[in-house]
């Protein structure tokens, strides 16, 4: 093992300067305890030496105290041998240097000997290796799911423990801090009911106005923990959520809100408690705006797990069930999780947190007119979650497929092409469910989750490595209907539903199966040919092609590229991250544009000379045969580009 500066074995690890856990005499008097065994200093001067025990009920009387003894008198032992060792190198090498007087046996021995002492010193060090790996284990003894973080005891909370593994910058210490005014914070608590809550309606609208109203009053009741994040989460989410860069001031105040927040981690993130999963759901939404600050994947797995512990991903038994609107909200959180996990799993290309077969929960239902009517303080009333229930159906449509075509197996999958037609039947059903009161805003966002859905499923997986033929064609057309609908969005001046740097992931995979189909199948796709599919008897049929499928396949393909370098590049105005994945995308986009240029200028060239004079240069006549040869090969066409 490669070592750097002092050794191991001169500074060990192993030493521990204080006990694990406090005697029960000392932690109830609230007291400094040494550990000292058998029994503690304070316990001895008090006479009461036979009473002192561990107080931790997680392992036997002592169990933890005498595992630290051990290690340290382990440690005294090496630290003899270690002395005698180098006491021997020391005696060997005087004689290094000296002129031999001894027979040659004896040098041979004294080479033995060396040998014998660099190869137990190998072996104490790596005897010193794996101590300081089993001592780094005794220092993690956080339990992520029990409510036993005091400060009194250690510094670690469950709350640092995510922000340490989810953090990807510090977020900056918030500046002296000021409210805004009630009309601003109200705009920003809109933006986020009308475009994130109709989504992802983890909490209730009467608690976030309740939080909204107890801030804000002067004088009145104490606030909570809770409301102090829910507020301050919200309305840094709404700004976020507004942002066009990362330098504009809708993000610098996003960034100050989630600072503000975050002074009540500790408390609000403690698990065992529903509101834990609402906090976490909100740090999840905010990270999926700001990944410069926060990582979503691993967020949503602290997520994930909270609801596995809390039970959330069972219906409880009818004989256990409470009153209607504790199920409600319930199903409401667990939907909520599991829709980010499916997403947020997916645009990364990993693996779910839990799998369907484990999960059992009814969708939650629309609130009654009577419930609703109760709620009459809100601006614009309740919002129904109706657009959240398409959501819901579109990730647990999403969910299936993705779990048996890359995660399941690697086997291949018999009969792969019924499968994803039954799948995208599924999911084209689904979009014809949309009811007319549909916004339109919502309407775009599901169109585009449609499209990039269709994409996904048909590109090559862990259990369908070959696409077929159609399917490449499904997935050419579906990719320049989905940059057809994405661009204009990403351009808009104004920020509608909830579109995050997972839409710029979206984007550069949708484009990265445009380039391969389209390089693999460029003669076929660009003279839209389209391949004759055949219909099995009570076999679902493929899902059919957009309307302008075939027409100016060359335009539309340069118009794609186009557009996704352009979505790409707008994206990183609010992204750092999506500048990556431009250049990652322009090298291999720049070969095949300048492909389908070329081949653009030879047609366009082709059919000037079919209706010039005779004498000019050769007489072609204009015929659908001629130009889709000239299709497949436009090199061989007069008058091509010069250096082509």
């Amino acid at each position: 093992m490669t070592r750097s500066g002092p050794s191991a074995a001169d500074t060990p690890l192993l030493r521990v300067s204080r006990p694990v856990s406090a005697c029960s005499r000392c932690r109830a008097a609230k007291i400094k305890c040494d550990g000292k065994l058998p029994a503690c200093t304070a316990c001895e001067k008090s006479g009461r030496a036979g009473e002192c025990s561990s107080a931790n009920d997680q392992f036997a009387k002592g169990k933890e105290r005498s595992y630290v003894a051990s290690l340290e008198s382990r440690v005294e032992k090496l630290e003899k041998r270690l002395a005698y060792a180098r006491s021997r190198k020391a005696s060997v090498a005087m004689h290094d240097g000296e002129e031999p007087v001894e027979a040659p046996d004896r040098k041979d021995s004294l080479a033995t000997i060396r040998a014998a002492i660099h190869g137990k010193a190998a072996r104490r060090r790596e005897a010193a290796d794996v101590n300081e790996l089993v001592s780094d284990f005794g220092f993690l003894s956080v339990n992520a799911t029990t409510r036993d973080f005091e400060s009194s005891t250690t510094n670690m909370t469950f709350a640092r423990l995510i922000l340490a593994a989810a953090n990807n910058e510090p977020v900056p210490k918030s500046k002296p801090f000021q409210l805004p005014s009630r009309p601003a914070a109200m705009a920003l608590v809109q933006y986020y009911l009308d475009n994130v809550f109709a989504l992802f309606p983890v909490f209730s609208e009467t608690a976030l106005f309740n939080a909204l109203d107890a801030v804000y009053q002067e004088n009145g009741r104490p606030v909570t923990d809770f409301e102090h994040w829910l507020l301050y989460m919200v309305l840094a989410i709404g700004a976020t959520g507004q942002s066009r860069s990362n330098q504009d001031p809708f993000y610098a105040d996003g960034v100050l809100w989630v600072g503000r927040a975050l002074r009540y981690a500790d408390r609000v993130l403690m698990p065992g408690y529903v509101s834990q999963i609402q906090a976490l759901i909100l740090l999840v939404q905010y990270s999926m705006l700001d990944p410069a600050h926060f990582d979503s994947w691993q967020l949503i797995g602290f997520a994930c797990r909270a609801v596995v512990d809390l039970g959330f991903h069972q219906d409880p038994p009818k004989e256990q069930q409470t009153d209607k609107k504790t199920l409600e909200l319930r199903r409401r959180i667990f939907y909520c999780v599991y829709s980010l996990d499916r997403s947020i799993s997916m645009v990364h290309a990993r693996s779910f947190s839990f799998t369907d077969d484990s999960t059992s929960v009814a969708f939650p239902s629309a609130p009654t007119l009577a419930s609703s009517a109760a709620s009459t303080n809100l601006v614009t009333g309740p919002h129904s979650i109706d657009t959240a229930l398409l959501l819901f159906q579109l990730r647990q449509a999403q969910s299936s497929w993705y779990q048996e075509l890359f995660q399941s197996s690697r086997d291949p999958l018999q009969n792969s092409s019924t499968y994803i037609w039954q799948m995208c039947q599924e999911m084209r059903e689904w979009s014809e469910s949309f009811p007319d009161s549909l916004p339109l805003a919502f309407k775009e966002f599901f169109d585009l989750e449609l499209l990039y859905s269709y994409v996904y499923c048909l590109a090559p997986s862990c259990r369908v490595q070959a696409v077929t033929t159609y399917g490449k064609t499904l997935i050419f057309e579906y990719s320049i209907a989905y940059m057809q609908k994405t661009f204009p969005i990403s351009r808009d001046p104004i920020n509608t539903a909830f579109y995050t740097y997972h839409d710029a992931l979206r984007v550069f995979f949708v484009g990265s199966q445009f380039l391969a189909v389209l390089s693999e199948n460029q003669d076929d796709l660009l003279n839209g040919i389209v391949p004759y599919t055949p219909t099995l008897a009570g076999a679902p049929p493929p899902p059919p092609l957009p309307s302008n499928a075939g027409v100016d396949n060359i335009d539309r393909s340069i118009n794609c590229v186009t557009h996704i370098r352009e979505t790409l590049k707008t994206f990183g105005h609010r992204w750092d991250d999506s500048k990556a994945l431009l250049s990652s995308f322009e090298t291999p986009s720049e070969n095949l544009l300048t492909s389908l240029r070329h081949r653009k200028r030879s047609i366009e060239e082709l059919s000037r000379n079919s209706h010039s004079p005779p004498n000019h240069m050769s007489q072609l006549s204009y015929d659908p045969n001629t130009m889709r040869s000239a299709f497949a090969n436009p090199g061989a066409l007069q008058g091509g580009h010069p250096g082509y």
